[in-house]
């Protein structure tokens, strides 16, 4: 089963994370299928960068998000700002 999950990158004390899509079983930064975005917690606010339709895609095959990655995927997406309609 593959799970969209947080990998621990950066030095000693100074966190950095991918949100990578891996294997369930697979351990915390091992081989990952494919980066589909990041999280800097050290940044004031916390700074997030998503793949949106890479993520969707993966969710599409069955994928399932861990809990904090789904917490920031709604996080960003409330904080986005709404597309809209263009009129011709």
């Amino acid at each position: 089963m593959l799970m969209i999950r947080l990998s621990r990158r950066g030095a000693r004390k100074q966190p950095y994370y991918r949100i990578v899509v891996i294997e369930k079983d697979r351990a915390r930064d091992g081989r990952s299928v494919e980066v589909v975005g990041t999280y800097n917690p050290r940044t004031n606010p916390a700074s997030v960068e998503l793949k949106r339709e890479r993520i969707a895609y993966w969710t599409g095959k069955g994928a399932q998000l861990s809990d904090r990655v789904k917490k920031l995927v709604d996080k960003a997406a409330a904080s986005a700002p709404a597309p809209t309609a263009v009129e011709a």
